[in-house]
């Protein structure tokens, strides 16, 4: 279950940048997920609920957005989403598109606290 050190990762990051920040206590933390990371939501929820146990985390929310797989087609000269099968290719021309441009990453997108959003990237 890779959920329960993912969550332990985001608690570690988002801890120290809320305390950078002075805040005492996080209320919502929106997380994107690629669509091929092979993170189980629920699975990373409720993992995070146990890690986040005392903690300035603790009774967070997580918020989660999923990031589309996009690749680079040299053909059209574009990114484009192709749609996902063994082999990947360009929607717009068929040509094979072998390099992965997103969707298999993790991104802690922002954070909040009862009185305060932080929105910069932390990662």
């Amino acid at each position: 279950m890779h959920e329960l050190s993912l969550a332990r990762a985001i608690v570690a990051e988002v801890s120290q940048a809320a305390s950078d920040r002075d805040i005492a206590s996080v209320a919502v933390i929106e997380v994107k997920i690629g669509e091929l990371c092979g993170v189980i939501a629920d699975s990373l929820a409720f993992a995070f609920e146990f890690v986040a146990g005392g903690t300035a985390l603790e009774g967070a929310v997580l918020e989660f957005s999923e990031s589309p797989v996009t690749m680079w087609c040299e053909s059209c000269e574009a990114v484009v989403q192709p749609e996902v099968r063994l082999v990947f290719s360009c929607p717009r021309c068929q040509a094979p598109c072998p390099g992965l441009r997103s969707g298999t990453e993790i991104e802690i997108v922002r954070f909040s606290s009862a009185s305060r959003e932080v929105a910069e990237a932390i990662n």
